[in-house]
């Protein structure tokens, strides 16, 4: 039997991943060694192997195939598109990913002017805006703190994942409109769905009835 590996997202995600596995027998005690500086975690008994990812690599890995199965955000999955199957939504680290900004860009997005998008995530907010809105903007990419584009004047309004709102309220801006509704889901490598089919649709069964 071939190991089949995971990807996890680094931090609370993993966390959360590892939280729901444990409670379908899946456990891998080398990685609540908070002091370890291992990167691949193996459970022998059942031929798994973890090795923790940032959020937007674990899609590439389970493209090329690196992982089997991968668990990240869907917000990751949509930015960085790549050509793998969403089989599950595990339903926690639920958020939206939503089109913030002050009140008074409301109008702005009403009357679908050409305005300045700042955001971490481009694929999305141009998908968003030019191909459900129709309407034409320019978009910035940022790394950092979104919030602030629009309090310095760099954009009008900002496309950001939006959890409780307090730092938006904070700081003078709502949200506007919503984009899409995100949540941690599991991802497979197309090669891996055909070859472990079994092993895989098991998984997918068995963490469906305890989530």
């Amino acid at each position: 039997m071939r190991y089949l590996t995971f990807a996890l997202g680094k931090g609370r995600l993993a966390k959360q991943t590892l939280a729901a596995f444990e409670k379908i027998g899946i456990t891998c005690q080398e990685m609540k060694d908070k002091d370890t500086r291992k990167l691949i975690f193996v459970n022998e008994d059942l031929k798994l192997k973890f090795f923790l990812a940032k959020g937007p690599d674990v899609p590439t890995y389970v493209e090329y195939g690196a992982a089997d199965i991968g668990v990240v955000g869907k917000d990751t999955i949509l930015e960085e598109a790549r050509n793998i199957y969403e089989v599950l939504d595990l339903g926690f680290g639920s958020c939206r990913m939503c089109v913030c900004g002050p009140e008074e860009a409301k109008t702005l997005l009403q009357h679908h002017e050409l305005i300045r998008v700042a955001t971490k995530y481009p694929r999305i907010a141009k998908d968003y805006f030019y191909n459900k809105k129709h309407q034409t903007v320019e978009i910035i990419k940022l790394n950092g703190s979104i919030e602030l584009a629009p309090i310095v004047g760099l954009s009008e309004v900002i496309v950001d994942i939006v959890e409780t709102g307090s730092t938006l309220r904070e700081n003078g801006l709502s949200v506007l409109e919503e984009v899409c509704p995100l949540s941690a889901r599991m991802v497979v490598n197309q090669v891996s769905m055909k070859m472990e089919n079994e092993r895989i649709t098991q998984l997918i069964r068995d963490l469906k009835e305890v989530l």
